[in-house]
């Protein structure tokens, strides 16, 4: 065991860090999954991609087909296989790997997400991957919440079933997940069935909170359910000081939108959120605008609370676009729901990891916020009667996710290598 650590340690920091260099947004992760299924291939997974590995009506928040196209351009020129790219056209992102060792035991399932956020990275000096020569090549694109480590985490842990599988038994199969972010890629790979006989499932983000690298949580607490919709204004457009009355004002009722939805009435069962995250509209002082847009997230504790919120900011939505004597169109381009971890597998986890050298701590559980579309993967597991859990990461976090200058310290990695293989040699001894 020390010796694969000591081994594959250098592999993850190169990893990561190539990673990084080219982020590239969900369904758009052309080039990822290419370096990815490559590097599976050579371990000796079967490696599944494009419609073999999601559901593509199950997807949520395709990019328009210009920005595809455009990136499968792009892909091509950074060395994409044709055969691959022809599976994987019209966003088909993100594979399933496989390893069946042929022998009785637990099927488990790992998840690792692939996407990164529009977010320009910060160049400075102080930034380690400015430091270090490895900022994002890809303008206004940056691996600002993670998954560069997180797919590293999966490339390892995929190095380790190679390396062992002689002693392993049951079958693995790892998931590296495309568009998590505004909740759109898990329900795809879901409802392919990966899951779907899957005995033990796990998951897990590096940070959140900020904690000592060697710390981890064996479950966490807080994940909300929630719904991303856009809603897209249409009126008529008409000089602002000759005929004004002609007019029909797309911005105002986007604006009115905007403004009431925050006051939708908190409910008694649970915690709620909303928020309005981008506005687009007019296109000069002297023109009544008539077309406006927004980008909308509500959220809830429990599914009846996340429902409740989507309701009420649809019913505003729309009265607001018929304040103004303007038609409205909402669409639905992510979902999460609400998840539970399996309390069943803190002792395990805590048990296996004692033996662990990068290991130092494990937290039974953290308390989190925010949203996760891994939900849909481990209420499918327990659903069929399978263990399920999502995981944390210790890391120090100068600055928060989503931050221009978000980064991570490299030395977690190996602790979440080897969470996860120490939490595969505990099934196969129990076996």
């Amino acid at each position: 065991m020390s010796d694969f650590m000591k081994e594959i340690i250098p592999k993850l920091i190169s990893w990561r860090r190539s990673f990084h260099h080219y982020p590239e947004l969900g369904f758009m992760e052309y080039v990822t999954t290419y370096r990815l299924g490559k590097e599976l291939e050579k371990l000796g997974f079967t490696v599944h991609i494009g419609k073999d590995a999601l559901k593509a009506s199950a997807r949520l928040g395709i990019p328009e087909g210009k920005d595809l196209a455009a990136h499968e351009q792009e892909a091509a020129e950074a060395g994409v296989a044709e055969d691959w790219l022809a599976k994987m056209r019209g966003g088909l992102t993100g594979l399933a790997a496989v390893w069946d060792t042929g022998k009785d035991g637990d099927h488990a399932a790992f998840r690792f997400d692939i996407d990164a956020l529009p977010i320009k990275e910060t160049e400075d000096g102080s930034h380690i991957p400015a430091a270090k020569s490895f900022l994002s090549e890809n303008e206004g694109k940056m691996h600002a919440c993670g998954h560069d480590g997180h797919m590293t985490i999966g490339l390892g842990v995929a190095a380790y079933i190679a390396a062992r599988q002689s002693t392993l038994t049951g079958k693995y199969t790892l998931l590296f997940q495309p568009a998590e972010e505004g909740g759109r890629g898990a329900r795809a790979m879901t409802e392919k069935g990966w899951l779907d006989d899957v005995d033990y499932f796990y998951s897990g983000h590096i940070g959140i909170q900020s904690l000592p690298v060697g710390t981890i949580a064996a479950t966490t607490k807080g994940f909300l359910a929630s719904s991303k919709i856009n809603a897209s204004f249409t009126g008529v457009s008409s000089h602002a000081g000759m005929h004004p009355e002609l007019g029909r004002n797309a911005l105002l009722a986007a604006a009115a939108a905007a403004t009431n939805l925050y006051a939708i009435p908190r409910h008694s069962d649970g915690i709620t959120r909303v928020n309005v995250g981008k506005m687009v509209a007019g296109s000069g002082r002297n023109i009544i605008p008539g077309e406006a847009y927004l980008e909308v997230e509500t959220r809830g504790q429990t599914q009846e609370i996340s429902a409740y919120m989507l309701q009420e900011a649809t019913r505003i939505i729309k009265a607001a676009a018929d304040m103004h004597h303007v038609t409205c169109t909402i669409t639905p381009v992510g979902v999460t729901e609400e998840m539970v971890c399996s309390e069943e597998l803190i002792p395990f986890i805590q048990q296996a990891c004692k033996s662990s050298v990068y290991v130092k701590e494990v937290l039974p559980v953290a308390n989190v916020s925010g949203s996760e579309d891994a939900s849909f993967m481990m209420n499918r597991v327990q659903e069929h009667g399978g263990k399920a859990t999502y995981m944390l990461f210790g890391t120090e976090l100068k600055y928060p996710h989503h931050h221009p200058s978000f980064d991570f310290q490299e030395e977690v990695l190996a602790v979440a290598v080897e969470s996860f293989v120490k939490i595969i040699e505990g099934r196969a001894e129990n076996v």
